[in-house]
């Protein structure tokens, strides 16, 4: 009994230590297989640095105004008799709108009209009677003083009728009328808006700093807030001082509106474009990884291992960041002309991985850079040959 026993323990003890001597068999095989197994090169496509021409700019958020616009406003008090303007009309300087009740100044006109006659065929007689040497010299007198009085009287009045007429100071588009007939108004009762809308002018404000930078002239972008709708202009007016209390500079533009496509008090995207510059580095943003380190971007060289043949190798590359525009980064250090620089497929790759180029993928424009935004500060850049993992795309 206990010899079968000793033969059922020696049985078990050969198979598990069998089982135990095949899996580290196993686990040292496969070691040995990965540790010798060269990656397969990583598929990725890249961008060549090619210095371009950069046009930097300014942005800001701006307020559109007609070129001539005004609320218009009755001058006089009285009953509105007439409103000769539907909403969106077009209307030409001078042209009469709104008529206010004026029966009782024409007559009071009509009156120092005749006044006016009598005083002049006095004075006509005061003079002949004094060539004739009839007449005191202060008869004649007081017939010019009373001609004089009248023809006051006759313009006063006939300013005072003008008052009970409202006409367009100017041409443009009219708004909606906010009076209706038979209504009583006073004096500063609005009408309606009048809007010239052929040009339109844009305010904005800059800081200290941009301000200092964009002169009269200076051409500039505007565009809706839906991003439908684009005109260029010019710079007119830049405000001579600087706001107390936002410490903001106002600018002004005008640009033109034929098709009426700006209203005024539209919200607007302004881009001033200021002096364009030769021979800057440019990258798409999706290129480059941000860490702790610093900014950094895989550049693919070609290289010759010992023993071996030549090879595409990515390499990681720390690089300073300028200033940045739309999908595009200036790079101020870190690349030079000519690096071809991986744009996609970098979040598989360390540096020093063997790669292999495809066609396709994004690239960034060659010969022209995109604008650019205002100065930006440029990142801090880790030391030369420190690592850092590298940010997916």
């Amino acid at each position: 009994m206990i010899k079968r026993f000793l033969i059922a323990i020696l049985v078990l003890a050969l198979i598990g230590g069998g089982i135990v001597g095949f899996n580290l068999f196993r686990a040292k095989m496969i070691g040995q297989f990965f540790a010798t197994m060269k990656p397969a090169p990583a598929p990725v496509t890249v961008t060549e640095v090619v210095p371009a021409r950069w046009t930097p700019g300014i942005s800001a958020i701006g307020t559109a105004s007609a070129a001539q616009g005004v609320d218009l406003a009755a001058e006089a008090s009285g009953i509105v008799r007439e409103v000769l303007f539907t909403a969106g009309d077009r209307v030409e300087k001078g042209q009469l709108l709104v008529q206010i009740d004026d029966r009782q100044e024409r007559a009071d006109l009509a009156s120092a009209e005749a006044a006016l006659d009598l005083a002049e065929t006095s004075l006509k007689r005061a003079r002949e009677l004094r060539d004739r040497g009839v007449s005191a010299t202060t008869t004649l007198d007081q017939a010019e003083a009373t001609a004089i009085e009248a023809r006051s009287t006759v313009t006063k009045l006939k300013a005072a009728l003008e008052t009970k007429q409202l006409t367009a100071p100017f041409s443009g588009e009219i708004g909606i009328p906010q009076i209706e007939l038979g209504q009583y108004v006073t004096p500063g009762t609005t009408v309606a808006t009048l809007q010239d809308r052929s040009h339109m002018r844009v305010d904005f404000s800059l800081s200290e700093q941009q301000a200092g930078l964009v002169k009269v002239g200076f051409p500039v972008t505007v565009t809706s807030e839906v991003g439908d709708l684009s005109q260029s202009g010019a710079i007119t007016a830049i405000e001579p001082k600087i706001d107390a209390n936002s410490r903001l500079v106002t600018v002004r533009a005008e640009v033109p509106n034929a098709e009426a496509g700006l209203t005024p008090g539209q919200f607007l995207q302004v881009r001033v474009d200021l002096p364009a510059e030769e021979g800057v580095i440019a990258l798409p943003q999706t290129v480059v990884a941000s860490t702790l380190y610093g900014d950094s971007v895989y550049a693919v060289r070609e290289e010759t291992p010992e023993g071996g043949d030549k090879q595409l190798v990515a390499r990681q590359l720390f690089v300073k960041l300028g200033r940045r525009s739309g999908d595009l980064v200036e790079v101020t250090e870190g690349l030079k002309a000519g690096d071809l620089i991986v744009n996609a497929g970098q979040n598989r790759l360390t540096s020093g991985a063997v790669v292999t180029l495809e066609d396709g993928g994004p690239e960034a424009p060659k010969g022209s850079a995109a604008p650019a935004a205002p100065e930006g500060s440029a990142a801090p850049a880790a030391p030369e040959g420190s690592a850092a993992p590298a940010a997916g795309n």
